[in-house]
């Protein structure tokens, strides 16, 4: 047995899975038809049906690690509402709600905001452009919050002000990683495990945020350009399973590492429209 198995398994023996709520929405009405981000194109070809088997393998996949899935009915002539992260931010039972940049997807913040309110949430109507849990994450007790393409930096103090909480501004520029949870996944986000608690790109931001990051996070782990490039870091962590694009070997061989344990999922087809694990999972923190 090497060092590194060893370092591994006492480091998985101190990381422990806890149950989440996560909303989900079934992509009946995916497809590309415009383009709003550097992924998308409309002139290539997708496959509803292959996007619905995949989605649903994400959603199995969640259950059979113990976690709880609501859903959000689709609406016709909307085919992004499957990337469900955008439509809103929870927690402490209260949500946050989205407004979206693009006309094309600016629907689905009612929508969202809707199932919100129907099902009891506290309902905050944002007052500036945000797009959800796609720029704001949630670390330990603070709240690490994207702009740069998508939602305003208006929004990092109105969503302070809502939650009570610190928001930590990072801001974004490669337009490949246009919100936040494209370029950084949360891995520890109920401890903030300061050996492990983040993984990042450091090409997506700006230098000041550089910094931030390896100052605040200086055990990160550092993922290459390579899984970077099919989202591998769009992914969601329950603290021990940590659930990525299944491609990502790299990026799946340095969570071994720090003794998670990664899950592959294809979501190839929804990558067309720019969108992976995370961006299909809006957690639902009560």
């Amino acid at each position: 047995m090497t060092n590194t198995d060893t370092a591994a398994q006492l480091a998985s023996a101190t990381r422990t899975p806890s149950p989440r709520t996560y909303l989900m929405c079934r992509p009946e009405h995916f497809t590309v038809s415009y383009k709003i981000n550097p992924w998308m194109e409309p002139t290539n070809p997708t496959d509803t049906k292959r996007a619905l088997a995949q989605w649903q393998t994400l959603y199995d996949t969640y259950l059979e690690l113990g976690h709880t899935v609501e859903l959000v009915d689709p609406v016709d002539g909307l085919p992004d509402m499957v990337y469900s992260a955008n439509g809103g931010f929870v927690i402490d039972n209260i949500a946050y709600g989205a407004s979206f940049t693009y006309p094309e997807r600016q629907a689905e913040g009612p929508a969202y905001m809707d199932w919100f309110r129907e099902r009891g949430f506290d309902l905050r109507v944002p007052a500036n452009t945000n797009e959800g849990e796609g720029d704001f994450l949630l670390v330990g007790n603070t709240i690490l919050a994207g702009t740069g393409f998508r939602s305003e930096s208006r929004s990092h103090s109105e969503v302070a002000s809502v939650f009570g909480r610190e928001v930590v501004t990072l801001s974004l520029v490669n337009p490949s990683f246009y919100h936040l949870d494209t370029a950084l996944a949360v891995l520890d986000p109920l401890t903030g495990d300061e050996n492990a608690n983040i993984a990042y790109l450091p090409s997506a931001f700006d230098a000041k945020s550089l910094a931030i990051l390896q100052d605040r996070y200086p055990d990160a782990i550092i993922v290459s350009e390579e899984d970077a490039s099919i989202l591998g870091l769009n992914s969601i962590s329950d603290g021990f399973n940590v659930v990525i694009a299944s491609r990502a070997i790299g990026f799946e061989r340095q969570l071994r590492e720090r003794g998670y344990n990664p899950i592959g999922v294809d979501l190839s087809e929804l990558l067309l429209g720019g969108g992976g694990v995370k961006c299909c999972t809006l957690e639902l923190r009560r």
